[in-house]
This record gives C-alpha cells, sequence and structure tokens, in this order.
C-alpha cells in the first residue's frame, strides 16, 4: 500500500477510543493548514499500537506525518443504500517545530513497532499490525 505525507499544525488531539467486542482502539489528530483562500482541516488517524505516539502532540506543534488512506464500503442490508468511507492512518510523523510539549515522535514507537519484538506476546505468534 502506498503512503503519502502532509505536514501541518497539530489543531486537536483526542484521548483514544475504544470501539466494539474486539476493543479496536483509534485515536483522532487534526492537522490544520493556512493558505490564502482558506483554512484545511485534516483529520487522521492513530490505530492500535500506534494511538499512544500521539501522546507526544501538542496543540500548536508543527508536525509531518506519513500516512496511508484507507478506505471502507458498508451496507447495512441488501435493499439499503451503499455508503463509502474514507480514512487517513498515521504510519509514523516528524516533529517539524514543537509548541513546547512533544518530543521526537519517532523515539516514542512502542517495542512492536519499532522492531524491538518478534512478536504478538497475546497470541505466540509474529507480529503483523496489517
Amino acid at each position: 500500500m502506498n503512503e503519502a505525507r502532509v505536514t501541518g499544525t497539530v489543531d486537536v488531539v483526542e484521548e483514544t477510543k475504544s470501539y466494539g467486542k474486539s476493543n479496536f482502539q483509534k485515536r483522532l489528530v487534526v492537522l490544520k493548514q493556512e493558505n490564502d483562500r482558506f483554512t484545511n482541516y485534516i483529520p487522521l488517524e492513530f490505530v492500535q499500537a500506534r494511538c499512544d505516539m500521539a501522546d507526544s502532540l501538542r496543540i500548536g506543534d508543527e508536525v509531518e506525518v506519513t500516512y496511508r488512506l484507507n478506505g471502507r464500503k458498508w451496507q447495512r442490508d441488501p435493499s439499503s443504500e451503499v455508503k463509502y468511507f474514507l480514512s487517513a492512518e498515521v504510519v509514523s510523523f516528524n516533529m517539524l517545530t514543537s509548541s513546547g510539549g512533544g518530543g521526537d515522535a519517532m523515539g516514542d514507537l512502542p517495542p512492536e513497532l519499532d522492531g524491538s519484538v518478534d512478536g504478538n506476546p497475546e497470541d505466540g505468534g509474529d507480529f503483523d499490525m496489517f
């Protein structure tokens, strides 16, 4: 899957939220980009083990985020309308300028994402995020 980058100023950092029986975790961070005509707000999602990466982000931080787009198709039942959803899932980010609260986010990766852990201790198998 291709990855892309976006640069902006952190405008919102939400708390981690859990969903469903599987306890899927997601954390929303919104970047703001100002230009001559309008302000662009870009919602980005930190998911599962990457949620903690957002702890180092503060409102006003300037960051470059590497993300991947995920698209979903949803239909309640065969006779209902089909809906499509698009999300930008954070892979990593670099702090360009800090508002004073955060550090270098790349140093804050959990062990299962920084390559220091070979397996998932819960299932005893190889860790495969995606």
